[in-house]
């Protein structure tokens, strides 16, 4: 996968390579499992990313390829780097969509990653603590 994906139907070409090349030869009917595309009556998938405390609940239809969130443009959105959380969900929420509007991307998104949803979370903080782990300076006299 060193080549440049731009497109969803490179991905999809890359997708076949990679199984093909994994096992050696092509999947057969009987090995893969079917899967439909999950599209509603407008022609859009839906699915929902998470990430630490952030949700993000993702609609991907065909289109000219412009992303918003919040109805802000996403560079304008993400500008801070505290938003990597949220960034996070947005990125599990558009892979779980695209598998969902066409399912022969899952293999690819799967190899990367992508579809594993990061269950690492903030450890809470504890009385006699002054964080979650880090105790107060002692002193002996």
């Amino acid at each position: 996968m060193a080549d440049q994906v731009n497109s969803l139907e490179d991905l999809s070409s890359v997708v076949t390579d990679d199984i093909g090349a994994v096992q050696g030869t092509t999947p057969t009917e009987e090995t893969q499992i079917k899967r439909e595309p999950v599209r509603d009556a407008f022609g859009r998938a839906y699915a929902t990313g998470k990430r630490k405390d952030a949700v993000a609940r993702v609609w991907i239809k065909p289109g000219s390829g412009k992303v918003t969130v919040n109805g802000k443009e996403m560079k304008v959105y993400f500008a801070r780097p505290v938003l990597s959380g949220q960034a996070g969900a947005v990125k599990h929420g558009v892979s779980k969509a695209l598998q969902l509007y066409d399912p022969s991307l899952r293999a690819a998104l799967k190899a990367a990653g992508f579809l594993t949803r990061d269950s690492r979370v903030v450890e809470r903080k504890k009385y006699g603590k002054a964080k979650a782990r880090k105790s107060f300076q002692f002193s002996k006299r």
